[in-house]
This record gives C-alpha cells, structure tokens and sequence, in this order.
C-alpha cells in the first residue's frame, strides 16, 4: 500500500478473546484484510506491539468493539466525531460555522473533500448540504480511510442528524490530485482541501498517530487548478491564520473567526 510519501506496512487482528463483539470483531478483520491485501492475524496471546515487532510492520489495525483503530507508535487512530456534533447542533439553533460559510453550502450542494482526515469536516459538510446534497471525500492513506469509512458507516449514538449525515458520505481511497484529473470538469459544487499543518496546533495521541499515517505533502498550485476546473463555484483551503500557504497557492480572500487560529483561503469561480 503506498501513500504520498512512501510504504505503509500493516497487519489487521482483534482484540484478546473473551471481550464483547468477538464474531464481529472476526467479520471485521476479515473484511478488512480482504479489502487492504493485509495478513489476517491471530490474535492469541500477543500484545499489540509484540505483534508489530513479530511482523515488521509500521502499524497494527485492531477490530474492537465493531470498529477499527489504527496502533501505530504515535498513539490509536480511532474513528471519532470530533466537534462536529457541537457544530451540527449550533446549525440547527441557526448559529452559523466557519466551513460552512467558507464553502457557501446549501442544501442540494455537491462537495468533494479532498483530505478526509478525521471525517470531523465532511459530517459538517454533509449535515449543511443535506439529503439531496452529496459529500465524496478523499483520503490519500489506505489505513487512514479504512478507519475512518468505517466509523462514519458503522459508528452508534443519540445525534440522529449527525448520524445520518456521516452515513451519507462516500469515501474513496485516492490522491487528490488523481481523483481530480479523472474528474470532469464543473463536476461539484465545492473543493475544499485540509492539510496536514506544517506545525500542529496541538499535540494528542490521536492526532500524533494521524500525522505519522498522513499524506504530508504540501498542496500543489496545479492541485488547486485542478479544483478550479473540477469545482462550479467555489475552492478552499483551510490553514493556519497568516500562513504562507495562502499567497503561495493564490488564496487571496481570507475568512474564519477573528480569534481562531485558522482559516480559510476562498477561490471564487
């Protein structure tokens, strides 16, 4: 399996016996070593890092409890909503939400996420535009979109809207720029790019085992003409307030909140 930047190796098991979920844990693993071309382990007796020594491998996917985390040496890459509960509820008390506003969504609205991640954008993405709206995100590591897929299909809570939004949101395994130059052209409404940060804004096991998976490259100027091309009305970017990566990429419209340290870059079409 390759990303941007080189070989990801892994191996995908259970937990120990005698835990909860044991013959879906087993589908899971199956499954997911079928769709990855990953060695199905055993679990036995092993520890998790027992099992990533024995085999060589960068990380270990775990079936746990119905769904998958990523054990890396950074930390578990696990499928959570982040935030966008919070913001999906101040959407529906009328409150407004940065993205939103950046990409201009409205119901009916057609998105293409260009950087997966967590999933936390593309469920705010998807509850703005709605069940007649769609949300294809795209995630450049193999491992990274296994996980998350995963939990925004199978993940269980008391927030139906969230819920329903995660549901509808298809993800693919692909490169940004790949995907884009197979796209026709006025194809989406919106592109929206989230990059991996140069710096991060803060450091977390999760996050820190994200960024060891992650495509680190830096988004290309012929990415972003690919966007502009594919997108109808609208390319964005977010980033850090004041970087470099705006002028570099020919951002020149900048939003977000005045106290946020982050921040839109707005091309309109």
């Amino acid at each position: 399996m390759r990303t941007g930047e080189g070989e990801i190796s892994a191996i995908v098991t259970t937990v120990r016996r005698g835990q909860r979920y044991t013959e879906a844990n087993r589908a899971l693993a199956a499954r997911t070593a079928q769709q990855l071309g990953i060695p199905n382990v055993p679990r036995g007796s092993d520890s998790l890092e027992e099992l990533r020594a024995a085999y060589g491998v960068d990380a270990v996917l775990v079936a746990r409890r119905g769904l998958l985390t990523a054990v890396t040496n950074e930390g578990e890459l696990f499928f959570h909503p982040g935030m966008s509960h919070l913001r999906i509820k101040n959407l529906l008390l009328g409150h407004g939400d940065h993205l939103v506003s950046a990409l201009g969504l409205t119901e009916g609205m057609h998105v293409l996420d260009g950087t997966l991640g967590t999933g936390a954008d593309a469920i705010v993405e998807s509850f703005a535009v709605g069940e007649t709206g769609s949300v294809t995100a795209l995630e450049a590591n193999p491992l990274i979109a296994a996980v998350i897929a995963d939990g925004l299909a199978h993940a269980t809570g008391d927030n139906y809207e969230m819920h329903a939004a995660m549901r509808r949101i298809s993800v693919h395994h692909a490169d940004a720029l790949s995907f884009l130059r197979g796209a026709k052209a006025h194809s989406v409404d919106v592109v929206y790019f989230d990059p991996m940060f140069r710096r991060p804004l803060h450091e977390s096991a999760g996050m820190n085992a994200l960024r060891t998976l992650a495509d680190m490259r830096a988004l290309t100027e012929e990415t972003v003409a690919e966007a502009c091309r594919v997108a109808r009305r609208r390319v964005v970017m977010k980033e850090r307030q004041g970087s470099a990566e705006f002028e570099r990429l020919g951002f020149t419209r900048i939003t977000g909140g005045k106290y946020s340290r982050i921040a839109y870059g707005v091309m309109e079409l």
